[in-house]
């Protein structure tokens, strides 16, 4: 059987202008990085802004296992089967970070013949959007440090400095470091911290930004630190937003490539769902809609993060309305959340997938809360049987759900017609009534209680007591009319990743809150969660090599 990276490098690309005049992009708006890869020029967008919409489709997933649940490969599946029924379709995708390339993740191209592709390049560098957002992150990190040290005009509290540096790669012992130390001319000593870079405040406005006029405005509004006041210090203040715009002109536009099978692929930002909001850029996303009668797009993690952030977060900010919603999961992820061992999944069990398959139910019941219509499929194993894909089947439609299966990992677009005619269906017949979960209006408390208690299944939440205090501190400054973006594990729909299933009668605890003045939302960081991960015992990048003549291997 062939590997991910075997079949992408085998793939028959096309020029992406060809690829651009699917969706009737001409070359004067494309910005080349090479034969397979371009930018979108500004003056697109004013070209196409007042075409009719296209139908938008969200696809997300049960929570994450180690048994996978192939919710990009869906994705891409979906946008090449519209593509064989003759329908002018187009994917929108998040960029991968290197830290999971590296690390335990792997990458986040799709997988098998639903990748898109050049696959090494989405991968690793692309066409440098992490390294600009990376660079304008820490110039104002540079800028505040320097500040302090000629003189701190702002009387900046540098026991309450709140922009950390960052960093895309996961890299534990950034995670609370000393600064400063050495000479007087080295600067204030000082705790300082890194993040990975798609948790940087900078990611998220760049993908909520609109155009470079609303990203400097946002940029100006980044909170660095608080005075001996206790009030905000900004980027603005600082002078440093028209660096960090000029840093992030090109990274704002959307970039465009192609899956295997040649269907054209917006690929833009890469927030995490788990600690930041999880979607692809607005641009990316609008652009697409613009020129593509059916946009697939996708977001991270499961429904209880990614899509959660999605529908409350980026369609709010964004004005966006999705048509119709895919969930996706497999049997094998299904049982594991019965309790099955990984090295056992193969064998049916139908008492594991009944117990097991009460995870997707609250998956179900929670998109049904936006009033979206929606589609289950699932990514079929050899492994699965007969039995077993009838009782998800029936357990689906007896909710409301249709339901269809998927083999686009093997097939391509053609393991995805099924699927595809599902979805299609569903547009047809189900219409969309969305509405976001909760009202801006509510207190920053009310609205983290809503989404933990209505989308996690919460008895209750707890709040640390520093926790509480920023609460009411950014309340009285003015930040408590936002949506919140919770920052929790991806593994259990509870703060406790070891409680798979459909955990009940637990409490969510709040650890810190603090807000993205830029982004447009407050963050909740709930249990033990981290904005900078580690490297596994084995990293992903023991197996990652290059040949003489340029080829790589060991990527997946």
């Amino acid at each position: 059987m062939k590997t991910d990276i075997e079949i992408a490098q085998e793939a028959e690309l096309l020029p992406i202008r060809e690829v651009a005049e699917q969706l009737g992009i001409e070359e004067k708006d494309l910005e080349y990085y090479g034969k397979y890869k371009a930018k979108l020029s500004d003056e697109l967008w004013e070209e196409v802004k007042e075409n009719k919409d296209g139908k938008l489709v969200l696809v997300t997933a049960i929570n994450p296992t180690p048994a996978g649940e192939g919710k990009t490969t869906t994705t891409v599946g979906l946008g090449e089967a519209m593509g064989k029924l003759g329908k002018k379709a187009a994917i929108a995708l998040r960029e991968p970070s290197l830290g999971p390339c590296f690390g335990i993740k792997g990458g986040a191209a799709g997988g098998g013949y639903a990748q898109v592709v050049p696959m090494e390049d989405l991968n690793l560098h692309f066409t440098g959007d992490f390294h600009a957002i990376t660079s304008a992150n820490n110039l104002l990190a540079a800028m505040l440090d320097n500040h302090i040290k000629q003189g701190n005009a702002l009387n900046i509290d540098t026991n309450h400095i709140v922009w950390k540096r960052c960093v895309d790669m996961n890299d534990r012992v950034l995670r609370n470091i000393v600064v400063g130390l050495g000479r007087e001319a080295d600067g204030v000593v000082r705790e300082d911290h890194f993040i990975i870079s798609v948790a940087s405040e900078i990611m998220a406005i760049l993908c909520l930004a609109e155009n470079m006029k609303d990203l400097k405005e946002r940029l100006s509004k980044i909170i660095a630190a608080y005075d001996f006041e206790g009030q905000p210090v900004t980027a603005g203040q600082l002078n440093a937003t028209g660096a960090m715009a000029a840093l992030l002109k090109d990274a704002i536009k959307p970039n465009l490539i192609q899956t295997v099978e040649n269907t054209p692929a917006f690929v833009h930002g890469g927030p995490f769902a788990n600690i930041a909001h999880g979607c692809n850029s607005v641009r990316a996303t609008k652009t697409a809609l613009k020129l593509a009668d059916y946009v697939i797009t996708e977001a991270g993690f499961g429904a209880d993060l990614g899509a959660e952030k999605f529908l409350d977060i980026k369609c709010r900010i964004g004005g966006l309305k999705p048509d119709a919603i895919v969930l996706v999961a497999t049997v094998r992820a299904l049982k594991y959340n019965g309790g099955v061992a990984k090295e056992e999944l193969n064998a049916e069990n139908l008492e594991a997938l009944e117990k097991g398959i009460v995870n997707l139910e609250k998956h179900i019941e929670n998109v049904a809360k936006y009033k979206v219509p929606c589609v289950v499929t699932l990514n079929r194993f050899v492994s699965d049987s007969d039995a077993e894909l009838a009782f998800v089947k029936e357990f689906c439609e007896s909710r409301g759900c249709e339901f269809a299966l998927s083999e686009v990992w093997e097939k391509g677009g053609e393991g995805g017609i099924e699927l595809a005619n599902k979805v299609l269906s569903t547009l047809e017949q189900k219409e969309s009534r969305f509405e976001p979960l909760y009202d801006t209006s509510l207190s920053i408390k009310e609205k983290i209680e809503t989404i933990a208690k209505e989308i996690y299944g919460a008895a209750e939440v707890v709040y640390a007591p520093t926790a509480g205090q920023e609460i009411a501190r950014l309340e009285k400054l003015g930040y408590g009319n936002t949506p919140v973006c919770m920052a929790k594990n991806q593994y259990s729909l509870s703060d406790d990743p070891k409680r798979l299933g459909r955990p009940t009668d637990f409490t969510v605890t709040i650890r810190e809150v603090y807000v993205s003045a830029g982004a447009g939302f407050v963050v909740a960081i709930t249990g033990t969660v981290m904005t900078m991960p580690g490297l596994p015992l084995h990293p992903a990048a023991e197996r990652i090599d290059v040949d003489d003549t340029g080829k790589i291997t060991g990527l997946s």
